[in-house]
């Protein structure tokens, strides 16, 4: 089965080490004469990054306002904030200067400046946003790939919900990328992007479509691409050719091209989601903590796609007298993946600390909305089983 598909990435892509330098002509071009650059901590500012990006728009005329404090999981108070400032500064263009925590946290102020209600409206599904400012970005973290996608996570600070919400309207009117501006990553926080980045295409991958071999070809390039790379830049963090190809796959992993043809599922992005709203922990290593208790939950229903990526992605050798060990080899060499790069494949490992029962039925509540929906789409998933998958990842 090919599934039909509509696939639509507006982004425009400006890659390389002097990629900066056509900051203020893509601002002119989508129409920005007052920016507000937005970020998160000192690293931006400490790298000098910031310092280029204000001498380029003052030397083009541009005028703008600052404003820095996003925090990994963004927060709606921040981006209140961001909504006032614009309305005060008369703002019209964003300039997202960081990873996904500040694009989203820019395209969520975006949403919010025309809109005269709450902007957690549209997270809540009560509002679809009908105009937003232009949004444009350098990327200095590869990982949540929103550079690209249709994609706006956000935390609301009074209950820790974080939610996310899609919608062209935010999709970056340009993406600046220069692979140098990630050579000071931690190590950390390096293999937590690329385990974001092979998740995006995973959670696509997945899927109960299975007849475009072509998007399932890309999709394993990617993967093992992102896999092998990940070890070089570890090793040596200046890597050029290296952090390139880890910086292109986040942006190709979540603008849909993996997708195309298949079902996205993101049940393990929604699972991890309340880990990261509840304890602060980082995205791409909570999803490394829950990944293989889903896969070993759905996998017995859909061995054969399992099989294909144990033997494809993970270079498992396939014993046709057991596909079902085949694919739950696949799984563990995920894994050891995972552990080989510094990630962790359970809770406990993540947390260094137990999970109360009552912190798994208050995540259960949040990630079904009260009972209300269903995650998935490979295998639909109710309370029930996000029960069953956390407990399986303690």
């Amino acid at each position: 089965m090919i599934k039909d598909f509509n696939f639509y990435s507006p982004t425009q892509v400006v890659f390389g080490k002097s990629a900066e330098e056509q900051l203020a002509a893509l601002v002119k071009r989508y129409g920005g004469t007052r920016v507000l650059v937005h970020y998160g901590g000192g690293s931006a500012r400490r790298s000098g990054l910031l310092d280029k990006v204000f001498g380029l728009l003052s030397d083009a005329g541009i005028g703008y306002v600052e404003l820095g404090g996003v925090v990994p999981n963004p927060l709606l108070s921040l981006v209140k904030d961001g909504i006032a400032l614009c309305r005060k500064e008369k703002i019209d263009f964003i300039l997202a200067v960081g990873g996904g925590s500040v694009i989203d946290s820019a395209k969520a102020i975006a949403y919010g400046v025309p809109y005269d209600g709450d902007p957690w409206d549209f997270w809540d599904g009560k509002a679809v946003p009908q105009s937003s400012l232009p949004v444009g970005t350098i990327l200095t973290i590869p990982a949540a790939g929103s550079e690209m996608s249709d994609s706006c996570v956000v935390t609301r600070d009074k209950d820790q919900n974080k939610r996310g919400f899609n919608n062209d309207l935010c999709r970056c009117k340009f993406a600046i990328m220069n692979p140098e501006r990630t050579y000071t990553l931690p190590p950390y926080q390096t293999a937590a992007g690329a385990t974001d980045i092979m998740m995006h295409t995973m959670e696509r991958y997945f899927s109960r479509y299975d007849g475009m071999t072509l998007t399932d070809s890309i999709a394993e390039a990617l993967l093992r691409t992102v896999k092998d790379s990940v070890f070089e830049v570890l090793k040596n963090p200046a890597d050029y050719r290296h952090r390139a190809q880890i910086m292109w796959a986040g942006s190709l992993s979540h603008n849909n091209l993996t997708e195309c043809g298949l079902e996205k599922d993101f049940a393990t992005h929604r699972l991890e989601h309340e880990l990261s709203a509840l304890f602060g922990v980082t995205h791409g290593a909570g999803l490394a903590a829950m990944w293989g208790s889903w896969a070993r939950f759905v996998m017995p229903k859909h061995v054969s796609r399992f099989v294909q990526y144990a033997i494809n992605v993970m270079g498992v050798t396939n014993d046709l007298t057991d596909p079902e060990g085949t694919a739950l080899r696949g799984i563990e060499a995920t894994e050891r993946f995972f552990h080989a790069i510094g990630m962790p494949t359970s809770i406990h490992e993540l947390l260094g600390h137990k999970v109360t029962d009552d912190e798994i039925a208050l995540m259960v509540r949040k990630c079904s909305r009260g009972g209300t929906i269903t995650l998935g789409s490979i295998e639909k998933i109710g309370p029930k089983e996000m029960e069953t998958i956390y407990r399986m990842a303690l």
